[in-house]
């Protein structure tokens, strides 16, 4: 089970996740997201869990716990959808201009 973990301290590492999910059960993996460019915490990562009832065991024992300051967030992983090009997609046709003629 996949599940997304959101309001996360910035110094909070994909170890410390790892061994905060671990007392639910197996962890397959525990990644937290970074900035591209500094390296910085996002704020969110992702916790791969092998079974579903040790994820739904951590939702409801982690879901809205204090670590390191912040009530974190833990819910189920929406599967990654095509967002399609960063320009909002479909064809929106030319610009503003339109001839009377």
């Amino acid at each position: 089970m996949n599940l997304y973990v959101s309001n996360l301290g910035f110094h909070v590492s994909d170890e410390d996740l790892r061994n905060l999910f671990s007392a639910y059960g197996n962890v397959t993996s525990a990644k937290v997201i970074t900035d591209r460019e500094t390296g910085r915490s996002r704020g969110f990562g992702f916790v791969e869990m092998s079974a579903e009832d040790e994820g739904k065991k951590a939702i409801q024992g982690l879901e809205g716990k204090e670590v390191e300051g912040r009530n974190i967030s833990v819910s189920v992983a929406r599967p990654k959808t095509d967002r399609g090009n960063s320009f909002g997609g479909g064809n929106r046709g030319g610009g503003g201009f339109k001839s009377r003629w």
